[in-house]
């Protein structure tokens, strides 16, 4: 935190299934000098998606998704290039998509969300289905409206429902920066804005973001290191999705050449051995790594984007993690 000036900071550490450490650091708000505590709750943006690869599995368990139907199953007013992408080469990013939020900076803040889907509509793909990962936000908005569709259920309160509720996650919810939400940590930056003051790399600024609804699938959550301890408890224990679901999640997808994509269903895949690890990262600032055969997970909340403790969370893991040379 001193390194990288981290105003806020909470961490939990899952051993065995037991929460082992559980610890709230530096401010909330700095400029009103609300300290974090256990309630604060931290945007966890991408790693949101952890949640929609859930919710897709427990539908998937329960006959109302294929994972390797076309998408034009479910969805009626696709472009024509898009009818026979697979639902799981959503989940794994390996669509060929174009991207909803731009190159250029995010498409759907400039116009209406309906305007921007019938934008990125009207753009070509990019890649033959399954030839290649390429990460897009257009792939997860596309998998709220099939849950929605075959819930019958708003996204947010299908995962509420089927996730939050049986997890115990009481203050977690969804929304952004223009959402005004009890206990939300202000997000913030060094220097965002890039002007000519003196010193101005060296000063702290609010970050304002903006998650539009149809992205919340993508990106939406808002929760605390100890919720969301619960939520990989509650996971891991089969509670969730069974145990089957859960390694086919975590499994990661395949390329036309038969190579393995960066993603499951709707978790990057970090590492295979010597300590297998998937993953929840998101914002630049939040992160969870499970380490699924050594019966550890770390989650790392911040308030500081540009802080990616995806970087630091293997030096923590190192504390719990055995050498590979001890590693059956």
């Amino acid at each position: 935190m001193r390194e990288q000036r981290i105003p806020g900071l909470q961490i939990a550490v899952i051993r065995h299934q037991q929460v082992v450490l559980s610890e709230n650091f530096g401010m909330a708000n700095v400029e009103n000098q609300i300290p974090v505590t256990s309630t604060t709750l931290f945007p966890i943006n991408s790693a949101t998606k952890a949640l929609t690869g859930v919710a897709i599995m427990q539908l998937l368990a329960s006959g109302q998704i294929d994972l390797h139907a076309p998408i034009s199953r479910y969805l009626s007013d696709l472009p024509d290039a898009w009818q026979q992408i697979r639902v799981h080469q959503l989940l794994s990013h390996t669509s060929g998509l174009p991207d909803i939020v731009d190159d250029n900076g995010d498409l759907i803040s400039k116009v209406s969300e309906a305007q921007a889907w019938e934008m990125v509509k009207k753009m070509p793909v990019r890649t033959k289905p399954g030839l290649q990962f390429a990460y897009n936000q257009t792939n997860y908005g596309l998998l709220a409206r099939i849950i929605e569709k075959q819930s019958h259920l708003p996204y947010n309160e299908y995962v509420a429902r089927h996730q939050l509720l049986p997890a115990k996650m009481a203050l977690s919810t969804f929304g952004d920066s223009y959402d005004l939400i009890p206990n939300a940590a202000t997000i913030y930056a060094t220097s965002p804005r890039g002007s000519q003051a003196p010193n101005d790399k060296q000063r702290l600024s609010k970050w304002i973001y903006q998650i539009s609804y149809s992205l919340w699938a993508g990106g939406g959550l808002q929760t605390n290191a100890s919720e969301l301890a619960r939520w990989i408890l509650a996971l891991s224990n089969g509670q969730l999705i069974s145990r089957e679901h859960l390694q086919m999640m975590w499994t990661p997808g395949t390329l036309i050449d038969g190579n393995d994509g960066d993603w499951g269903s709707g978790w990057p895949v970090l590492q295979k051995a010597p300590h297998r690890l998937v993953a929840g990262i998101g914002g630049a600032r939040a992160a969870f790594f499970i380490y699924p055969d050594d019966a550890l997970a770390i989650i790392v909340l911040t308030n500081l984007a540009g802080a990616n403790p995806q970087r630091f969370i293997p030096a923590i893991a190192s504390f719990y993690l055995k050498p590979a040379s001890e590693t059956p």
